[in-house]
């Protein structure tokens, strides 16, 4: 049966239904709009390397890497080209993984329901021999050694395996090249079976479309798969950070910083912890920003260009703030930061800001919904949280000045704070 999710303040509505599989489907019509797109996504991502299959009591431990590993190996069909069938239909194709999740994703202005079809296809019917899985693992290493090759993807992971003790979080998306050699294609079924069920997946459309044509296509498309029990396991995570500094030398020109700020408040979903990454990024954005006096004292010492920014990122089972950017004396940065953080929180939030800002945020969420990308992509990640895109409007009118000190004074603390640095080779 289809339902209907509706906000009369924003005028916007989504249709959805939970089909006989698992499967659910949602749907955002925008008459008028002429570029359709739909996002098909699992939940599982890179830190899901430990889990409980069902009808199994022993956890099973899989290589870091291979999420990333079946996100690729699903484009493998025995005789076509999936890319080249979708070009076919004027269909742009794409897909990622992250920490959190899989998803394969395309955008087309015509040609939807045929597009559909074959996403839901290709995504249900992986195709994986002894043979491709093993020529996939020079490929994916070549990857890798990119990505280790690239100062600033090196100085975030640097960043985040100086916060975290034993989180997977810590890891490479990619996993390592000797972690992807031990990859078998028992393995990759393991994992397909266990989290690409439809219970554990969704799919997002957003266009001018027909719910009705869209869910025709759905229900002729898609395959029963497994049942979706399972149970995921991660080692229990300190509060404590890992080490304070992690430095490494690289080809730069300027040296890049991280600093972290590894979150113990945890274990939230749903509102609490949409509101909570609302009021972080907030106070980041009230401190950080090229609006900030901090920002303003910075640059005009010479100690940032404009690189320096920063962002919260959280879920249930990890969060840290990060203050990025690159100086010639990042440590002096650092230090420049902590003396921040311990000024009394009077002197460096400031109320009238904080509702200029949230003015901002309000009306910048209102934008987003011109943006296909930026409906789809929310409204997804923010569903594996267990919370609805339509309500956020609700969560940031709801924030609070005090909330902003509270989190301030338990979040940016020293002994959660940790730096990382790529430095410039000393032979350039």
């Amino acid at each position: 049966m289809v339902k209907e999710i509706y906000n009369d303040r924003i005028k916007e509505k989504i249709l959805y239904e939970e089909l006989d599989t698992g499967l659910k489907v949602f749907f955002m019509p925008k008459p008028g709009f002429t570029k359709k797109y739909a996002m098909f996504s699992t939940h599982y991502g890179s830190i899901d390397n430990m889990f409980i299959s069902k009808g199994e009591t022993d956890p099973t431990t899989v290589p870091e890497g291979i999420a990333h590993f079946l996100e690729h190996k699903l484009f493998e069909e025995e005789e076509a080209n999936i890319f080249d069938k979708f070009s076919a239909l004027g269909a742009n194709i794409n897909a990622y993984t992250n920490f959190n999740q899989t998803s394969y994703l395309f955008y087309t202005t015509d040609n939807f329901y045929e597009s559909l079809e074959l996403l839901i296809k290709f995504v249900q019917s992986p195709y994986l021999t002894d043979e491709n899985v093993e020529k996939e693992k020079g490929i994916i290493a070549q990857e890798i050694k990119m990505y280790d090759d690239n100062p600033r993807w090196k100085v975030f992971f640097n960043c985040l395996k100086a916060m975290y003790v034993n989180h997977p979080v810590k890891i490479d998306i990619a996993g390592t090249v000797e972690s992807i050699n031990t990859i078998t294609k028992e393995l990759l079924y393991k994992c397909y079976d266990t989290f690409y069920s439809p219970m554990n997946m969704i799919l997002f459309i957003v266009g001018d479309l027909s719910f009705d044509e869209i869910l025709k296509v759905v229900k002729d498309s898609e395959k029963k798969g497994s049942s979706g029990e399972f149970t995921r396991i991660y080692e229990e995570e300190p509060n404590e950070v890992s080490q304070k500094l992690i430095e490494e030398e690289m080809s730069v020109n300027i040296p890049l910083f991280y600093i972290g700020f590894k979150d113990t408040d945890l274990g939230h979903t749903g509102r609490e912890a949409v509101k909570k990454d609302i009021v972080t990024n907030m106070i980041l954005d009230l401190l950080f920003t090229p609006s900030a006096k901090f920002y303003s004292d910075l640059y005009n010492e010479g100690l940032v260009d404009q690189t320096f920014g920063a962002y919260y990122t959280g879920k249930k089972t990890y969060g840290h703030s990060l203050v990025v950017g690159q100086s010639n004396h990042p440590k002096l940065v650092k230090e420049k930061v902590l003396d921040l953080i311990q000024r009394p929180v009077e002197d460096i939030l400031n109320e009238e800001d904080f509702l200029r800002l949230k003015k901002k945020n309000l009306g910048g969420f209102l934008m987003g919904f011109n943006s296909e990308e930026f409906i789809v992509n929310n409204f997804i990640d923010m569903y594996f949280d267990d919370f609805n895109l339509l309500d956020y409007l609700d969560v940031v009118e709801n924030v609070q000045f005090n909330d902003l000190v509270n989190r301030f004074k338990s979040h940016f603390v020293s002994d959660n704070m940790v730096l990382s640095i790529i430095k410039a080779s000393k032979d350039e």
